[in-house]
Order: C-alpha cells, then sequence, then structure tokens
C-alpha cells in the first residue's frame, strides 16, 4: 500500500467519524455568533468546527496539537 493511499484512507475515516461524532458547543461561545464545536475523535485525536457552518469541515488535531492550542488559548498566544 502506498503512503498516499494509507494518509487519504485515514483521512476519509476521521471525516467518516466526525460526522457522526458528538459535537459540544463550546462554554466561550457567546452571543457574537463565533461559535466552536469541539469532540473527541478516536486515535487520542479532537475536532473542531464551526456550529453555523459544519459543513465547511472540521479541523483535527492529534493530542499533542490540541494540548498545544488549548494552552495557547488559555494563556492569550492564540484569540479565538
Amino acid at each position: 500500500m502506498s503512503r498516499t493511499s494509507a494518509a487519504s484512507r485515514a483521512f476519509t475515516e476521521t471525516e467518516d467519524e466526525s460526522v457522526k461524532a458528538n459535537w459540544h458547543k463550546s462554554t466561550y461561545s457567546g452571543a457574537s455568533n463565533g461559535c466552536i464545536e469541539h469532540t473527541k475523535l478516536s486515535a487520542d485525536q479532537r475536532a473542531i468546527r464551526d456550529t453555523k457552518n459544519p459543513e465547511f469541515g472540521t479541523l483535527v488535531f492529534d493530542s499533542t496539537a490540541w494540548h498545544a492550542f488549548i494552552t495557547g488559548i488559555n494563556s492569550g498566544v492564540l484569540q479565538i
């Protein structure tokens, strides 16, 4: 199996899983409609998406990237 087809298969599996996932609206979402949802996926991954436009897709993070993302938000380095 080529590397491309393995990556493609992993992407498709993650995409299928995110469609079926139990999404949760962020507690930081407010009246400004800048809302995101998050979910935990298998293989120690997390995903986020726009609440109003879920058809736009998701951002998927492995555990290390998720931790860095949350740390960046909590410290004010990343603003959402």
